[in-house]
């Protein structure tokens, strides 16, 4: 089975895909947007990897977001950096989903609605350092 998350493509490589330059994609790794995987001093970009950077793309010049904007953005999916994360649905799916949150693995789609407050604030840096904090814990 293929695995969406095994770093296989350069960053020049994925540059080209994207239509970005190779320096853009070094910014977007140093200020925590994405992770891709290292063999050496090499990157490797996985499917998914370039599935997010689609995604900030889209984020950036499409909705005018600057890298901040992009990067609380992405904090708010849980799924951002999980490793087989099963990706969005329709909006007329018979499954719940958030329509004002699109998919970013899955163009066109939107997230699934969260089953519970635990999966919408795990990634929540304010709900993490909060000492004495009732919301979601």
């Amino acid at each position: 089975m293929f695995d969406e998350d095994k770093g296989l493509y350069t960053i020049g490589t994925v540059a080209g895909l994207i239509g970005e330059h190779p320096e853009t994609l070094r910014v977007w790794e140093r200020n925590g947007l994405l992770r891709p995987d290292r063999e050496g001093y090499q990157r490797k970009y996985s499917n998914n990897d370039v599935k997010r950077l689609k995604f900030i793309k889209y984020l950036m010049h499409e909705k005018g977001l600057n890298i901040a904007g992009v990067k609380h953005l992405t904090s708010m999916y849980s799924c951002w950096y999980k490793r087989n994360c099963k990706g969005g649905a329709a909006q007329n799916s018979p499954i719940a989903v958030n329509e004002s949150k699109p998919c970013w693995k899955l163009e066109g789609t939107y997230c699934l609605v969260a089953s519970d407050k635990a999966e919408m604030c795990n990634t929540c840096d304010m709900i993490k350092k909060c000492t004495g904090c009732t919301g979601c814990k």
